[in-house]
C-alpha cells in the first residue's frame, strides 16, 4: 500500500518570507544611467519652453526731464516729470497708472501722478511748473501699436527742493490695464 500523501499548507500571504519581497536593489531599480540621461532631457525641455515662451516687455520708455519747485511753508515740492512712452507691442496699450518715486539721501519716496485735470490748478499757483510741462499724460490713456507718447505728470514728494535736485535716482513705473508694468529710471 501506498504511503498517504501529505497535503502542502495552504500559504499565508500575510507571512511572505523578507528575503522574497525585499530582494537586492539592483533587482528592482532601473540603471542609473538612462534615468539621469531622462531628467536630463526633461530639465531642458523645461527651461526651453520657459526661455521661449517668456513674457515680452510691452512698452519702453524714458524720463526726459525733472523739474520741481518748493511748496512754501509744508516741506514738501510738486515735480513736474516728462516721459517718453513707446508702445512696442502689437496692440494698443491703455495707461493705468503713472508712479514716481525719487531716492534721496534722507530714503525713498513715490507719488501717483495727478490728474490731468488738476494741472492747471497747479500752474497757476507754480508758474515754474508750466515751463518744465509739456501736454499731460491721462489714467486710461490709450497708445496704439508701434506709436510714442511724450507728456508730463505731476506729483508731490515730502522732501525740499535741494534734495530733489541730488537726488540719487528717479523711477518711473508705468503701468498698464492687462500687461506687467514697465520701469524708467533716469
Amino acid at each position: 500500500m501506498a504511503a498517504p500523501q501529505s497535503r502542502p499548507e495552504p500559504e499565508d500571504a500575510g507571512h511572505v518570507p523578507i528575503t522574497e519581497e525585499f530582494d537586492s536593489p539592483k533587482h528592482t531599480m532601473p540603471d542609473a544611467a538612462p534615468v539621469i540621461i531622462a531628467l536630463v532631457l526633461v530639465a531642458i525641455a523645461v527651461g526651453a519652453i520657459a526661455y521661449f515662451f517668456r513674457a515680452q516687455p510691452v512698452a519702453s520708455g524714458s524720463i526726459d526731464e525733472a523739474y520741481a519747485v518748493a511748496v512754501p511753508n509744508q516741506g514738501t515740492v510738486l515735480a513736474t516729470v516728462q516721459l517718453t512712452i513707446n508702445n512696442t507691442s502689437k496692440k494698443t496699450l491703455t495707461l493705468r497708472n503713472v508712479n514716481i518715486t525719487v531716492r534721496t539721501d534722507r530714503g525713498e519716496f513715490s507719488d501717483d501722478s495727478a490728474n490731468v485735470s488738476d494741472m492747471p490748478r497747479f500752474f497757476a499757483a507754480f508758474p515754474d511748473l508750466k515751463e518744465h510741462s509739456i501736454e499731460g499724460i491721462a489714467r486710461e490713456l490709450k497708445i496704439p501699436p508701434g506709436t510714442q507718447i511724450n507728456g508730463s505728470v505731476i506729483v508731490s514728494f515730502p522732501i525740499t527742493k535741494q534734495e530733489f535736485d541730488a537726488r540719487r535716482a528717479l523711477v518711473a513705473s508705468i503701468a498698464f490695464h492687462d500687461h506687467p508694468p514697465i520701469e524708467v529710471k533716469r
